[in-house]
């Protein structure tokens, strides 16, 4: 043969998929699942086995870990030493494990995550109910396998006599399959096993009478009992599990929150550390100090509040940015039959209660042939001391002991192992008191013999044996509830005074997207004066608000920003704002068109806007309260070119006027709008002509006489009243505002309603800019053209038209510090 010709020549697919198979069958059986039987890995049975063999056992003294570790290896698991150490340090760990299979004396590691010592420093001995889960394995109650170098032989599985799976739980990863299995109390669990012994038929309603749910090592709180059942019916569900926390009050008006226990797989120094992050951060405020006072009487994490902190508030916070709650998911998957199966409640009872039978029908056998061997030898004694002199004339007569054997069986019908027993009868078994201890033995071994016929023969004898089993391990080993169950989850509701200090602060916002919050003495020091601002830029919203309030910007490309004032940029009233791309990307020919500051999100309110293709949209403003907000969010579908030009907050029933740059206005109620989602796009408000586009649009309130100020791109400016306008329906064409020219027409800028605190500012195409103060304005009619306020040919022509921003003192009414 050539050495090709040794080779197989096969796709990389076919052996790859071939070896992947090979190994995830290895670890999904042998590795990282349970046996639905006895609750165990192969390396934690093996463990138990081999400390089993070694008499490594309660009664016994401790013995270093690193000899148990090196039987393991030696005779039953060939892999890494760490690894078989870490899965023994697990059973020993009380925070991790309901009872502890393994005692270990020295550093078995900590719930804060500490790693143990090393395998040379401890010791460990089985504990007394891991026995349990051995007991009788000698009396061929399970399959014994070869193991790993055919010089040994292990068990398969472990005859189990407490059923291990349910009472301390199984987590595991493997190729394609998981297991989150909690562990739970071990009265209940055998209650759970009898009664579904009794009733076959029980549904998880029944059985739940008995298994009210996990009772985790580290105690804690579980609520939702839906997600309980519904883990038990179908082997998933979730839970919520909380520590257990008390608030206690301390003199001076002050409080603490003291935990005492934790989730179940908790980190506790983590979790302490992102308590004490979120006070450093001040993500959470109230909290004066953060302490670890886990003593070697119990866990205590303190919390200690600042006076008249929200502790109930700062409570609820934790719950929900700490692991101090987690959600539990079960996902109930064990080997059943060689297999991964994800098991309900009452699989995992059958499965156990079957294995038990099984389990019991073995050691009944066993001990049936046992007692039938005795009986038969002790038939046979009681039969030669009755012709014992006859017997020890045969044996001297004979040569050796083999032919004093066959003497016997031939002359006196022994059988072979009743003549093995008497020619090794020992002279001082020959007394009156053995005799009587003889006929004693027969009768005990008749009523054994009695006793394992009818276990074996009626299966309500064999199940009265495991029931009765259990119930002494229940009396021996059962221990109280340590997790407390409630039946609902609670909703944690946070208020935002619990997350933020409240504080009166000055937010100031540009059209290109600086903005920045400033304290009130910061204003007050440069007297509003001196606000540091880009050339060409100009502010948009000055506002006094809250910390605990948010800010709405929208941009002309219809999308909003929704800002928390808390997680402004604190910057000086001299100090250029941060710009908006810091704390949320927009595009780069994007600007802010308006801020719209907002305490709460009320029913009765809407917000209107108003596109440059002479679109208005009007949403209910609670649409636009966000949960997740790190990106711009969606504020109205806007169609090919179109800009949102102006948005309002209006309590629904304005007026609103619509002006478009060839001179026409239209006056409208907003009644003639309905409602829309936040992501539609809106009716239309003016009719248009072709290059003809709205420039703003306007709302106002049962004002007495509003006054409409408007600019032409030519410098002319002119003040009009409502009066002038006829107040007609939406979607009309309107009314014109200007005289037409036949040559240079004017064409409006901008447009505004006006008080008398307003002022008016407009750019040129030089870059100049002016201010025009209204009302000192003479009033005009719809006709005339205004008189004009600079030279355009001087200057340039008008390029942008913007009302100044007053100093808004928002929520006044309110009490904004409250």
């Amino acid at each position: 043969m050539s050495q090709t010709e040794a080779y197989l020549d096969l796709p990389l697919e076919d052996v790859i998929g071939d070896r992947f198979g090979r190994y995830s069958k290895y670890i999904i059986q042998d590795r990282a699942l349970p046996d639905a039987r006895d609750g165990l890995k192969p390396v934690q049975r093996r463990i138990i086995y081999a400390m089993h063999e070694e008499k490594n056992t309660s009664d016994k003294p401790f013995r270093k870990s690193a000899k148990t570790v090196g039987t393991v290896i030696g005779n039953y698991h060939p892999h890494g030493d760490s690894s078989v150490y870490e899965a023994m340090v697990r059973l020993s760990q009380d925070w991790k494990v309901r009872n502890v299979l393994v005692e270990m004396h020295g550093n078995n590691g900590s719930i804060d995550g500490d790693p143990p010592a090393a395998m040379r420093y401890t010791e460990a001995r089985l504990s007394n109910i891991a026995s349990e889960l051995v007991r009788d394995i000698d009396k061929e109650t399970v399959e014994f396998v070869p193991n790993f170098d055919d010089t040994n032989k292990e068990p398969v599985v472990f005859p189990a006599r407490f059923p291990n799976l349910l009472v301390n739980g199984s987590t595991g990863i493997s190729a394609g399959y998981a297991t989150e299995m909690p562990p739970h109390n071990l009265g209940e669990v055998i209650d759970t096993v009898i009664k579904k012994i009794d009733h076959p038929n029980a549904t998880v309603d029944d059985l739940m009478e008995h298994l009210k749910g996990p009772d985790f090592p580290t105690g804690g709180i579980i609520q939702g009992v839906d997600g309980i059942k519904k883990a038990y019916e179908t082997g998933k569900g979730k839970i919520v599990v909380r520590g257990k926390a008390e608030i206690e009050k301390l003199r001076g008006n002050k409080e603490q929150i003291v935990i005492e226990e934790i989730p179940y797989e908790v980190n506790k120094a983590v979790l302490v550390k992102r308590m004490d992050e979120l006070r450093i951060d001040r993500k959470v405020e109230g909290i004066a100090e953060v302490r670890d006072e886990t003593d070697r009487t119990g866990l205590r994490i303190v919390i200690e509040l600042k006076k008249e902190a929200d502790s109930v508030g700062v409570l609820n916070f934790l719950y929900k940015n700490t692991d101090l709650q987690i959600m539990y998911h079960f996902n109930m998957v064990a080997i059943q039959d060689k297999t991964p199966k994800l098991l309900s409640l009452s699989s995992i009872l059958d499965c156990y209660i079957s294995h038990q039978k099984d389990v019991v029908t073995r050691q009944a056998t066993f001990d049936l042939r046992k007692a039938k061997e005795r009986a038969h030898i002790v038939e046979g004694l009681i039969k030669a001391i009755s012709i014992l002199d006859e017997l020890i004339a045969t044996i001297r007569a004979s040569k050796d002991k083999q032919d004093a054997k066959n003497q016997i069986i031939k002359l006196y019908e022994f059988t072979e192992p009743q003549a093995e027993a008497i020619v090794n009868l020992q002279l001082y078994r020959l007394t009156n008191t053995d005799i009587t201890a003889l006929q004693e033995e027969a009768e005990t071994l008749r009523n054994k013999i009695n006793e394992l016929d009818n276990i074996l023969q009626h299966e309500k004898v064999l199940l009265k044996v495991i029931k009765n089993d259990l119930l002494q391990l229940k009396k021996k080993y059962v221990e109280k509830r340590r997790t407390v169950i409630e039946q609902e989850i609670q909703e944690l509701k946070i208020n935002l005074e619990v997350m933020v200090a409240s504080e009166d602060v000055i937010v100031s916002v540009t059209k290109d997207g600086y903005l920045k919050r400033t304290s009130l003495r910061s204003y007050a020091a440069s007297n509003g004066e001196d606000l540091a601002i880009k050339e060409e830029d100009h502010v948009i919203g000055l506002h006094e608000i809250n910390t605990t309030d948010k800010l709405l910007l929208f941009t002309n490309k219809g999308k909003y920003l929704y800002l928390p004032v808390h997680e402004l940029p604190d910057i000086r009233w001299k100090d250029l704002g941060q710009h908006v791309a810091n704390v949320v990307s927009i595009d780069k020919d994007e600007f802010i068109v308006k801020s719209v500051p907002i305490r709460d999100f009320k029913n009765d309110q809407f917000l209107l806007f108003f596109t440059k293709n002479g679109i208005v949209k009007k949403s209910e403003l609670k649409l636009y309260e966000a949960q997740r907000y790190s990106k711009a969010l969606v504020a109205i579908n806007l169609k090919k070119e179109d800009q949102v030009v102006n948005v309002h907050v209006t309590a629904g029933h304005s007026d609103i006027f619509v002006a478009s740059n060839k001179g026409y206005g239209l006056w409208f109620h907003e009644s003639d709008v309905s409602p829309v989602g936040q992501r539609a796009t809106g009716v239309k408000a003016i009719q248009l002509k072709d290059g003809e586009y709205v420039v703003n649009g306007l709302t106002f309130d049962d004002l007495s006489e509003p006054n409409l100020v408007l600019l032409t791109q030519r410098g002319a400016c002119k003040r009009m009243v409502l009066s002038e306008f006829e107040k007609t329906s939406r979607a009309k064409r309107g009314v014109v505002m200007l005289r037409e020219l036949k040559q240079k027409p004017h064409r409006v800028a901008g447009i505004s309603l006006v008080n008398e605190k307003s002022t008016i500012q407009f750019k040129t195409k030089t870059g100049s800019v002016h201010t025009i103060y209204p009302l000192e304005l003479p009033k005009s009619d719809r006709y005339s053209n205004g008189s004009y306020v600079i030279d355009s040919d001087e200057y340039g022509e008008v390029v942008e038209v913007w009302e100044k921003a007053e100093y808004e003192k928002n929520f006044a009414d309110e009490n904004s510090t409250e």
